[in-house]
């Protein structure tokens, strides 16, 4: 299993998040086509899981809990048409240890060295591990994390 975590300042909008994905999967040499950034793609979106054309296994996004309230996050979700696991503070705080990254800032607001670190690798489960360091656009982050059994 293949999870995009995000972290994100307070309203952000759906193609924000949708953009850093799509970035952090290019940063990692996945060839994603250019996503159209408005809501009301997720028929047609080329990530999404089981399409004819999914050019990777990603299978959900994931973010803090305390962040999931937002809209642009859940509306993201959906126009990917891939679930939104909310990660307690807890499990950011177990998996911070294994972040790439440790941003001053994200330390100082969570005492999480990088949110979307940390969601990707908790909600991909133990033993998970990224494939990168998160990639910052605007107001988004994102990590790309996988299992441990996939290959």
């Amino acid at each position: 299993m293949m999870v995009a975590g995000i972290g994100f300042r307070k309203g952000v909008s759906a193609s924000e998040v949708v953009a850093a994905v799509e970035a952090a999967l290019g940063a990692l040499g996945f060839a994603t086509p250019a996503l159209e950034h408005t809501c009301g793609y997720a028929s047609k979106n080329p990530l999404r899981p089981g399409s004819a054309s999914t050019p990777l296994p990603l299978h959900a996004l994931a973010t803090a809990a305390f962040k999931a309230g937002e809209p642009g996050i859940t509306a993201a979700a959906d126009a990917l048409g891939l679930p939104l696991l909310t990660i307690a503070g807890h499990e950011l705080r177990s998996a911070s240890a294994r972040c790439i990254t440790r941003s001053a800032a994200s330390l100082a607001a969570t005492g999480i060295a990088s949110v979307s670190e940390a969601s990707a690798l908790a909600a991909a489960g133990e033993g998970a591990r990224l494939l990168g360091p998160r990639v910052a656009t605007g107001n988004v982050t994102c990590a790309i994390a996988q299992t441990k059994d996939q290959t």
